[in-house]
């Protein structure tokens, strides 16, 4: 026994050292990225019962859901991370959030924020007419229930690459308006369309009066320290099937291995 064990121990304390040294200050705040709560087919779905279970499975392990803006704020003021929260967020603003996800959001009572495509509201996609996005008076009603609107550009505006400032201005200015006439509240969070932008790009979302933008994991900077390029965990119908993918999910060290891809 005594000598498995000294055999062991340098093992150990290598793994230790490397996880302190190596893993632990690579910590990046978990912020989970939804599309579509329903039953199609394809890694954008989430099925009502297995987004019911993430969320049950957040709540039974402790984990604070806190607001894109409480988070915000703890970045810009140098305040550190707690290790047991999260943020949630929909991309796009499919009706069917409204219909599945905010019974179940409204039930645990976590915040989230659903990032509209503000020229698509209330209309079907074009290339999908059984889908339908969220109406106004939907966004309202979830408003009013911890769910806050966020833009998602007028038109789903790829802007990765683009050099127009007035063509950006117009889709970021445009949806914020958007949404704060419809719904009397700020709209302070933009999501790049299909996480692409810039450096110009961050800095045309700041002048447009945002407080900070989402993207994929694309990006400049590690570890959710810009308030611009805050990077978010695709959550897939499999981290269900799988606790353990979910749970690494939330761990804050999900991208500890991975490499980010370029911003553009």
């Amino acid at each position: 026994m005594k000598k498995t064990f000294f055999i062991l121990l340098p093992a150990v304390l290598i793994a230790v050292f490397l996880f302190f040294c190596y893993i632990f200050p690579k910590y990046t705040f978990p912020i989970l990225m939804y599309h579509e709560i329903g039953y199609g087919e394809g890694s954008f779905y989430v099925s009502p019962e297995n987004f019911n279970r993430q969320m049950e499975y957040i709540k039974k392990h402790g984990y604070k859901v806190i607001t894109l803006d409480e988070l915000a704020e703890r970045i810009k003021n140098n305040k550190g991370f707690k290790r047991n929260e999260v943020v949630i967020t929909f991309d796009d603003g499919y009706k069917n959030n409204f219909e599945y996800a905010y019974p179940v959001l409204k039930e645990f009572k976590f915040p989230a924020t659903i990032f509209i495509i503000t020229d698509f509201v209330g209309k079907a996609p074009s290339s999908d007419k059984d889908k339908q996005f969220l109406s106004w008076e939907e966004i309202r009603q979830m408003s009013k229930g911890q769910i806050s609107a966020g833009s998602h550009t007028k038109s789903h505006f790829y802007l990765g690459g683009v050099v127009d400032d007035r063509a950006v201005l117009e889709e970021l200015i445009g949806s914020k308006k958007a949404i704060e006439r419809e719904t009397g509240l700020p709209a302070d969070y933009l999501c790049y369309p299909s996480g692409g932008f810039s450096q110009r790009v961050k800095e045309l979302a700041a002048q447009a009066g945002y407080k900070g933008a989402c993207t994929t994991n694309r990006g400049f900077v590690r570890f959710n320290r810009d308030v611009y390029e805050l990077k978010r965990i695709k959550v897939t119908n499999s981290d269900t099937v799988k606790p353990f993918s979910f749970a690494v999910k939330l761990s804050g060290y999900y991208y500890v291995f991975k490499s980010d891809k370029e911003p553009g």
